[in-house]
């Protein structure tokens, strides 16, 4: 999926804290966004490995959003939503294609890497790859709720990364073929 799709899927609930407790919706809209992108930073360094935890984050939102129902913060609830939002692009990662340069041909048998498993778990292709029609019609419906519940800056995010999405999905393959000649 691309990483617009992911910061999507963490605006979903990052709307529905805002909604609940209007008072935290910049702090849960920032938190969502940079949650949703915070794995991929890894993209410099070994991608959907370095910074991918499927399971650790996972594990770590169970306590964060135990505290930020407990005692609710700007804090408590950003870190619970941050954490959210990364375990759910961790582990979303293994829905789409693998872990290739041309994720279509479908010939990668890894998605993303589980530490706590030792090994790389395998893709389900349910999102054929990131940037496919599938995935912008994904990022496009998840997208709406932020639309309709943020305003200001996380709204202005949320148009932003559709556009990129859109350029993204139309150039996709362009840029696949565009980095391997620059390989070769």
């Amino acid at each position: 999926m691309m990483a617009t799709t992911h910061v999507f899927v963490g605006l979903l609930v990052a709307a529905a804290v805002a909604v609940v407790e209007p008072a935290f919706a910049l702090e849960a809209g920032v938190a969502a966004i940079l949650g949703g992108l915070f794995p991929d930073l890894d993209v410099a360094a070994s991608h959907r490995k370095t910074l991918h935890f499927p399971v650790y984050y996972a594990t770590l939102v169970v306590p964060a959003v135990a505290l930020a129902l407990a005692a609710p913060s700007g804090v408590t609830v950003a870190v619970a939503i941050f954490l959210l939002a990364a375990a759910a692009h961790s582990i979303s990662d293994a829905l789409g294609g693998g872990h290739e340069l041309r994720p279509w041909e479908g010939e990668s048998p890894r998605a993303v890497y589980s530490h706590y498993h030792d090994r790389w778990l395998e893709p389900r292709r349910w999102i054929g790859y990131d940037g496919s029609p599938g995935d912008l019609a994904l990022a496009s419906v998840l997208a709406l709720p932020a639309l309709f519940v943020f305003d200001g800056f996380v709204r202005t995010v949320v148009v932003g990364m559709l556009v990129v999405s859109i350029g993204y999905a139309l150039a996709r393959k362009a840029v696949a073929a565009s980095a391997e000649r620059l390989v070769e």
